[in-house]
């Protein structure tokens, strides 16, 4: 009679961790990459620069501006011109929440044509 009762309270521990193991769920961005290979000439009038400097002020034309204009700007420049492509230099020191907010701002805004770079003179 105790085997069985060990068994069974092993089988029902398996399945308790199996549906325990269901409920973890990942979150994190997805992103589109381009094509290996893949080439997209950008002209000057489709680029909006921003930068996130080492205190983590979002910059803009050397202008200092919050998500919410960035957001503002981005949507301007994309009722002219769906193509914008947006590039967002970042200082190394900068906190990594900023730079995650930034692109989490692009991703909803759908912008197709996303980089950044880190500026190492910057750093230096």
């Amino acid at each position: 009679m105790e085997l069985v009762v060990a068994s069974d309270l092993a089988f029902l521990l398996i399945v308790y961790f199996i549906v325990i193991a269901g409920f973890n769920i990942n979150t994190g961005f997805i992103v589109n990459l381009p094509a290996r290979n893949s080439v997209r000439q950008v002209l000057p009038e489709e680029l909006l620069r921003f930068e996130l400097d080492a205190e983590g002020r979002l910059l803009h034309r050397d202008r200092d501006i919050d998500l919410a204009e960035a957001g503002e700007l981005i949507g301007g420049a994309r009722e002219g011109n769906a193509d914008i492509a947006v590039l967002l230099t970042v200082n190394p020191l900068t906190g990594w929440q900023e730079v995650v907010s930034f692109v989490e701002l692009a991703q909803n805004m759908r912008i197709q044509a996303f980089s950044f770079v880190i500026d190492k003179e910057a750093g230096q």
